[in-house]
């Protein structure tokens, strides 16, 4: 399942640890933040301005050349 904009950043950091470098990358502070389980990736991208589609593309490509299956989280749901 590719990342969508409707899904939540921290369920996006936990299925696929590649991409919390895209986060910090973008100077996002996402990572840690107690409001990661409630935003949106399209929630955050407004929050800190960056461009939405880029976000996006962004993190699948980070899933895409991590080379790292999924985490076992995400297997468990």
């Amino acid at each position: 399942m590719p990342i969508t904009t409707d899904m939540l950043v921290d369920d996006v950091m936990q299925r696929w640890p590649a991409t919390i470098r895209v986060f910090l990358d973008l100077r996002m502070r996402c990572v840690g933040c107690p409001v990661a389980c409630f935003h949106t990736v399209d929630d955050a991208a407004r929050e800190h301005g960056v461009d939405r589609e880029a976000l996006l593309r962004a993190l699948r490509d980070a899933t895409r050349h991590s080379g790292a299956p999924p985490s076992a989280h995400s297997r468990a749901s």
